[in-house]
């Protein structure tokens, strides 16, 4: 049966809708108003955008009281897209701010509830070269993996409900291809708790209301310390070097 690309490719055409669906890539439920500004359309625009959306299954609607958010369908759509941005252009800087806000993308982010970008990709690395986690196969290539028994006592010291991960109703665990870095970031129910464990913990921080993260002095030691990564110079050159061999 032949895949329908050109029904996704037209939703996605659009600049304002391609704005909203950017904006929820952080995960969050957000509301058309804010979505509306974030596009710089009128309410009754970003009504017929999001309905469109919808309607072709990449972001779902909530009602609560008068109000309606709206999110991504979940995280293998967030995926299919942080995936697709492989081969879509960068959006030009038009702003010092802008060029900034894309520099600190590549570095750390959100990709809808997981670690992405340079820190993202380097704590995947560290997490299998110390054995926390095992792929049958090349981790250059989309793939599950497995938390092992050491892997589930260290995630668990940094707050990683690994019992929790099985039991959620998604993938366990698995790679995730990061558009910016070119390699895997870790996704799935064990990559959402790590991000949140490392938010809590005050590892990370939003930077600003997007999806873009800033690693505070206490993250850059604790990952130093639990995972020997030394982000100074990987942000520095905003680059993971691929693994020997």
């Amino acid at each position: 049966m032949a895949t329908d690309f050109a029904g996704v490719g037209r939703l996605l055409a659009n600049p304002a809708r391609a704005t909203v669906i950017d904006a929820l890539l952080e995960g969050r439920a957000l509301p058309a108003g804010q979505l509306a500004t974030l596009a710089g359309v009128t309410a009754p625009t970003i009504s017929e955008h999001l309905s469109a959306l919808v309607s072709g299954g990449l972001v779902t609607v909530t009602a609560a009281g008068r109000h309606r958010y709206y999110q991504l369908a979940g995280p293998d759509i967030a995926e299919a897209l942080e995936a697709l941005g492989r081969i879509c252009p960068a959006a030009p800087a038009r702003s010092l701010r802008q060029s900034s806000a894309a520099a600190s993308l590549r570095v750390a982010r959100l990709c809808y509830d997981h670690l992405a970008g340079v820190v993202g990709v380097a704590v995947l690395d560290a997490m299998v070269d110390r054995s926390w986690l095992i792929s049958r196969g090349d981790l250059a290539r989309g793939q599950d993996l497995e938390v092992t028994g050491i892997g589930a006592g260290e995630l668990r010291a940094i707050g990683v409900d690994v019992g929790a991960c099985r039991r959620a109703r998604r993938v366990f665990a698995r790679t995730c291809l990061d558009w910016t870095q070119r390699r895997m970031h870790l996704a799935g129910a064990v990559g959402a708790g790590l991000a949140t464990a490392l938010l809590d913990r005050k590892w990370v921080r939003r930077a600003g209301s997007g999806r873009g993260l800033t690693v505070t002095e206490a993250g850059r030691q604790a990952l130093h310390a639990s995972l020997g990564i030394d982000l100074s110079e990987l942000c520095a050159t905003g680059s993971v070097p691929a693994p020997p061999g």
